[in-house]
Order: C-alpha cells, then sequence, then structure tokens
C-alpha cells in the first residue's frame, strides 16, 4: 500500500500530517525555550537562546503559513458520523483560533524586536539580517510589543492543550479516527 502526499476524502497525506507534528513540537518548544530564556541569569546564555527564540519563531511563521495554503489546497477529512453538531461547528472555530494564534503570535515577536530600542539585529539561524517591522522605537511600545507577546503565548499554550485534550477524548473515550489519521497518512488508492 502506497501512501499520498495529499489528503483524502477519509485521511490526512503525508505533507499535513509532517507539517501538523512538526509546528505542534515547533510551538511547543518555543514557548518552553521562553519560558526558561527570560529567567537565565547568564547574559550570555540567555542572549543566545533570544537568537535562537527568534530564529524558530520565524521558521514557525513559515511553516504556518505553509501549513494554511496546504490546507486551503488541500480537501480537510470531515469528521466521523459519530461526532455531535455542537462539535461540528466548534471545531472549526477551535482551528481558525490555533492558526491566528500561530500566526500572531511570531508577529508579536518581530514586532518587539522591531521597536525595541537596543537595535540588535535578529539573524535567522545567523543566516542573514532580518528587516524590522516598519514600526516606531520607543520603550512604550516595547512594553506593550512584549506583554502582547506574552500573553498571546499563554492563550497559544492554552489553546493547544485543548487541541491536544480534544484529540485525547477522540481517541481514549469517543474511539474514533479523529487521531489516528493525524499520525497515520492516508493511502494513495483511499
Amino acid at each position: 500500500m502506497q501512501t499520498s502526499i495529499t489528503n483524502t476524502p477519509t485521511r490526512y497525506g503525508w505533507a499535513t500530517i509532517l507539517l501538523h507534528w512538526l509546528i505542534g513540537v515547533l510551538f511547543i518548544g518555543q514557548f518552553a525555550l521562553g519560558f526558561i530564556m527570560v529567567r537565565l541569569t547568564s547574559q550570555r546564555t540567555a542572549f543566545e537562546l533570544i537568537q535562537l527564540h527568534k530564529s524558530l519563531g520565524f521558521l514557525l511563521l513559515g511553516l504556518i503559513t505553509l501549513r494554511i495554503a496546504w490546507r486551503i489546497g488541500n480537501a480537510t477529512p470531515p469528521l466521523p458520523a459519530s461526532v455531535g453538531a455542537l462539535e461540528r461547528r466548534t471545531a472549526p472555530l477551535a482551528h481558525l483560533a490555533l492558526y491566528a494564534f500561530q500566526i500572531a503570535l511570531p508577529l508579536s515577536g518581530w514586532a518587539l524586536v522591531s521597536v525595541s530600542t537596543l537595535e540588535i539585529p535578529t539573524m535567522p539561524f545567523d543566516l542573514f539580517v532580518m528587516p524590522n517591522l516598519p514600526l516606531a522605537e520607543s520603550d512604550a511600545a516595547e512594553s506593550f510589543w512584549a506583554a502582547a507577546h506574552w500573553y498571546l503565548a499563554y492563550v497559544g499554550i492554552a489553546l493547544v492543550a485543548l487541541h491536544v485534550a480534544a484529540a485525547l477524548r477522540h481517541h481514549f473515550v469517543l474511539r474514533d479516527s479523529v487521531l489516528t489519521r493525524m499520525i497515520t497518512p492516508s493511502s494513495g488508492g483511499e
């Protein structure tokens, strides 16, 4: 049985599965990295972790943009027939909220470094200098974007936790295919 890179009417393909799990792991890793880097006493280590955090943030922004484009261009398998009407209405809203936060979070981080009066260049993976967004530098703007980035991170992690809980509910309580179809790719013949 050959697996498919694209989605089928019943399962997700390799591209969707790989993007889903890669983004999920990076998003959770970014939260942990952000939590650790601001609590370090070593300025050198903190600086290096901040640069890594910014690099991974830009990578996530690119991956989530690709994920959204891929989702628009590929049919999404419908929920199993056993899923109730309320969940059918709320699941797309939950996914939309996840996508929105996954876009807003790195953009708020980019805004934060763009308005910083420290003027430290952002060099994703030491490959090139990422230009700042056209925003005015100020301490007040930096405080605003730091708070926005912090709140978005915590709301984002709450959404991820809700997403994981829903997937586990489907797998262990409802015993349907919602989780397994995001683990096992479709076959070309489905």
